[in-house]
């Protein structure tokens, strides 16, 4: 049996599962960011803007004449922010906050959907396959996750104003300032090495079911007796 029909079956027969893991994960990630700046600054968000994404995007279309530059500025356009304001300067400065972004969001869409891809191959090689290849392919789904998401992390803090979201999150989950500046080039190697992981993980399991089932069904046909003809 394919890999690719596995892959189907699997997935067709646990769609349900398959769903609930995908949006489990990314409404997850979102809130897990929140709580991650809640319970790094002790302080919980006092304002909530919702940007006008459509607006600035056509904006942005408008007075940027190098596709080569409009592309990342879009795909870094916020929707939502919530953060926490210190009104102790002025008008206040924004501490922190979260913010989703859309391009950014398919992203963690993407990362979402492996994951339950590998849960569900997971979910079938458990009852299968040997023990160290279930505990491998759940190692490597964990790492791939971690790696990818911290790469897809969309925080603010304003020590680093300056940098790439996902660096900001390295601050924030204790990695000093100046290592998470130094990693800043590296945001998409590591978000290619955690969704490569993820792959590869999903291809394993597949060629250990399929490797599976074809001694499985190899078995049962040594195993059907022989009808014999009379004479």
């Amino acid at each position: 049996m394919s890999a690719l029909v596995i892959l189907q079956r699997e997935v067709r027969g646990s769609a349900r599962l398959w769903l609930l893991v995908a949006i489990g994960f990314f409404v997850g990630f979102q809130l897990l960011q929140l709580a991650l700046l809640i319970g790094r600054f002790q302080v919980f968000p006092n304002y909530l803007i919702v940007h006008d994404w459509f607006a600035n995007i056509a904006r942005i279309v408008r007075m940027t004449p190098s596709v080569g530059d409009m592309i990342p500025i879009m795909l870094d356009e916020w929707l939502v922010e919530v953060g926490s304001i210190n009104y102790s300067f002025g008008r206040g400065v924004a501490e922190w906050s979260f913010v989703l972004i859309p391009g950014k969001a398919v992203i963690v869409l993407g990362i979402a959907a492996l994951v339950a891809t590998n849960f569900v191959l997971l979910r079938a090689a458990w009852r299968t396959c040997g023990i160290f290849a279930r505990l491998g392919s759940s190692a490597a789904t964990g790492a791939g996750a971690i790696v990818a998401g911290a790469a897809a992390t969309t925080i603010t803090w304003v020590v680093c104003c300056a940098a790439p979201t996902w660096v900001v999150g390295l601050a924030v989950m204790g990695v000093g300032v100046t290592t998470a500046l130094a990693l800043q080039p590296f945001g998409g190697s590591l978000l290619l090495l955690g969704l490569s992981t993820l792959v590869a993980s999903a291809i394993l399991l597949l060629r250990q079911l399929s490797a599976r089932r074809s001694r499985d069904a190899t078995i049962a046909m040594m195993l059907t007796p022989i009808a014999r003809v009379p004479s």
